[in-house]
């Protein structure tokens, strides 16, 4: 009885001895944070956690909007900065950074609250401008009134893989329709084929000068190619009387949205072309407004209100360098494939896809 009570005893001391130790034999870790909860606005911040532990440690994220660096300290205690990015999106997002000490995790927790929506009014963001046209695409149904529709066989244009239709597929399906307050423009495979609606604004007066704006909700997938942009209303020879191209995104970069200008000196099959870039985040599948701002001086792009693209008159004279000095249309459509949408192939498993158009507004000056 002796024995056995002396033996679960040294088995219990035993047990509880060697705190320090985990399974396998590997020494604990102690880490401690001054915080690990932070919440922050959407414009972004930064913040610095004091961090002590029992052993060397690092700090990172797999977050790529948390910016994490550190500095261990010779004697295991130091600082975690942690450098937040905008958040641009209209919902809000949680991330972590793990701070690692042997086999020793302590987790921060960044919580970023949402951008705010951004709200249009009918009213022009620049000075001076009046609005002269407009659609909200508040009716239901098939586009009426100003809109005209382009028809066209696969291939028509750089390529592309879709057939541009009026209205609707052999098959009944709409290729552009208006619904809850927003256009629709669908792209869809039918059969062997695929439809696809392209649309235009005004095609026989358009605009000489303004400011164009549409707020737009781009799909994803590779092989879309959705633009918004502008064609001349006399028009003869491409690129001779130019382009405006407000609005361009293809699936396989996604959320990089571009606007570019062409015309006889400036294009891109003799590599000269004039066009800027910029990533924004939840263009697919986020409305956001895209703008151009186009005078007898210079031609400017926007997307939500911060400008993206500028192309200036070099007053020549010449057409050749700046066609822009007569009408141009609106032009809305959702391209399949094609010489850049198609640059890396297609991806037929996301069709069917939609390009929504909350509206279009054109402003002048009077």
């Amino acid at each position: 009885m002796n024995f056995l009570f002396t033996l679960l005893a040294l088995l219990s001391f035993t047990a509880c001895g060697g705190g320090e130790e985990q399974g396998g034999g590997q020494t604990a870790s102690t880490i401690t944070l001054s915080g690990d909860k932070f919440s922050v606005g959407h414009e972004g911040d930064t913040f610095t956690v004091d961090v002590k532990a029992s052993r060397e440690w690092s700090a990172f994220s797999d977050n790529d909007w948390l910016k994490v660096t550190y500095n261990a300290g010779t004697s295991h205690e130091g600082k975690v900065d942690v450098v937040v990015a905008e958040n641009t999106l209209t919902a809000s997002r949680r991330g972590t950074v793990v701070v690692k000490a042997g086999a020793g995790r302590s987790v921060i927790t960044v919580t970023q609250d949402a951008a705010p929506e951004i709200k249009y009014s009918d009213l022009c963001p620049l000075d001076g401008y009046q609005l002269v046209w407009q659609d909200e695409f508040d009716t239901d149904g098939i586009l009426k009134g100003d809109w005209t529709y382009q028809t066209a066989r696969a291939g028509w244009v750089n390529h592309e893989l879709q057939t541009y239709v009026e209205q609707t597929s052999p098959g009944g399906s709409t290729v552009a329709e208006c619904s809850k307050g927003t256009l629709k423009i669908n792209c869809f495979k039918e059969g062997d084929k695929v439809y696809s609606g392209r649309v235009y604004a005004c095609r026989n007066t358009g605009w000489k000068y303004g400011y164009v704006e549409a707020r737009l909700k781009l799909p994803a997938g590779k092989g879309t190619w959705p633009a918004f942009w502008m064609m001349p209303v006399h028009f003869t020879a491409w690129p001779d009387d130019g382009e405006i191209d407000i609005m361009e995104e293809v699936g396989y970069h996604p959320n990089y949205t571009s606007s570019s200008i062409h015309c006889k000196k400036y294009y891109h099959s003799i590599g000269t072309q004039k066009t800027k870039e910029r990533f924004c985040a939840g263009a697919e599948g986020e409305f956001h407004v895209y703008a151009l701002e186009w005078t007898a001086d210079y031609i400017r792009t926007y997307v939500d209100g911060k400008e993206l693209f500028y192309f200036e008159n070099d007053g020549k004279g010449d057409k050749q360098t700046w066609p822009f000095n007569t009408p141009f249309y609106v032009i809305l459509n959702l391209a399949w494939g094609g010489d850049w949408g198609g640059a890396q192939g297609v991806d037929e498993s996301v069709l069917p896809i939609t390009m929504e158009v909350d509206y279009v507004r054109v402003f002048q000056k009077p």
